[in-house]
């Protein structure tokens, strides 16, 4: 099986959907989508982020999701790359960072 030509896409869950939606599309001003209970985000550059119900959601211990922004106030400075670390409503660890 050759999956060079197959448009990959990540995913993670979460408990609430709606609230997700809300975060995801108000707070950080994403485009989405909703289909059969799956909230699909639309990033920058072409890139889809499915989130899926999980009613008995456990979130990552990870950083599941990276946003690259210029110019934002981190909270770790001189030890590797400049990132911040935030939660989704359901606990999903997200992060902005400084490309370099």
């Amino acid at each position: 099986m050759m999956l060079e030509n197959s448009k990959a896409f990540s995913g993670f869950a979460a408990p609430d959907i709606a609230k997700e939606k809300k975060f995801y599309s108000q707070t950080l001003g994403l485009k989405t989508s909703e289909q059969n209970g799956l909230l699909t985000l639309h990033l920058p550059g072409g890139n889809n982020v499915l989130i899926y119900p999980k009613p008995n959601h456990v979130p990552a211990t990870f950083t599941v999701l990276n946003f690259p922004m210029d110019d934002e106030k981190g909270i770790m400075r001189g030890n590797g790359p400049t990132i911040a670390w935030f939660k989704d409503p359901a606990g999903n660890i997200l992060s902005v960072l400084k490309p370099d």
